[in-house]
């Protein structure tokens, strides 16, 4: 089975991260659990929080896992 390369993007101005996978946008994620849950839809089935943490798979660009600012204006989205 193919595990594709995943790239977390900075974060935006809203805090939101793009989450690509083999260079294909799955979404934009606002927590770990959006990344999860965007990569389950990629297919990887069974994927939490704490995979998307440890995985060697992810690149974090902008900061790591730990990463979330709220959005820029200080409006809750």
């Amino acid at each position: 089975m193919h595990e594709p390369r995943v790239i977390v993007s900075p974060p935006s101005g809203t805090g939101g991260r793009r989450v690509r996978a083999d260079g294909e946008i799955l979404g934009m994620a606002y927590s770990l659990r959006d990344v999860a849950v965007l990569l389950q839809r990629a297919g990887l089935e069974g994927w939490d929080e704490l995979d998307v943490v440890a995985s060697s798979l992810i690149e974090w660009q902008g900061g790591g896992p730990e990463v979330w600012p709220g959005p820029e204006d200080g409006h809750d989205t």
